[in-house]
């Protein structure tokens, strides 16, 4: 349950569901830059770009990767619609890996300017997803406590 220190958290995608939550801070990154959520923060519409989402409340802190869609804020709660959200344990590393490898040479023969585009932003999104698994791998192994779910 939100309190007046905390922010009501969910994140929504049409493929995998949702994920409820409460925090006291949510860090994105905005398409215009990176933006940092506080309880009693004023109404906000922002797009989301590929890259780290992090939802904390105290010590604990959960990694996502999010690819594109919208923040939103009203009334203490965040709400993310996004194309794509995984939580960092949700990550499949190796597919990651293989992935960006597969960019990576992809995006050395392109032949045209959308082709390349394309690759980039595959790439984008691998690396993205690599380092979120990481850093969710590095707070796994510090045994950093977990976030509470909550009902939205």
């Amino acid at each position: 349950m939100a309190t007046r220190n905390t922010l009501h958290v969910g994140v929504i995608t049409a493929g995998s569901g949702s994920y409820p939550g409460v925090a006291g801070i949510v860090v994105a990154q905005g398409t215009e830059g990176m933006l940092c959520i506080l309880p009693t923060h004023t109404p906000l519409l922002k797009n989301l770009a590929i890259g780290e989402m992090r939802v904390k409340l105290g010590a604990a802190e959960e990694p996502f990767f999010v690819a594109g869609g919208f923040l939103e804020v009203s009334n203490d709660t965040v709400t993310v619609l996004a194309d794509t959200a995984e939580q960092a344990e949700e990550i499949d590393e190796a597919r990651a890996e293989e992935a960006r490898r597969r960019a990576h040479e992809r995006l050395e023969q392109a032949q045209s300017n959308v082709e390349r585009a394309d690759l980039q932003a595959a790439l984008e999104r691998a690396v993205a997803r690599i380092r979120v698994a990481e850093l969710g791998r590095r707070r796994r192994g510090g045994r950093r406590p977990s976030i509470p779910q909550s009902e939205m």
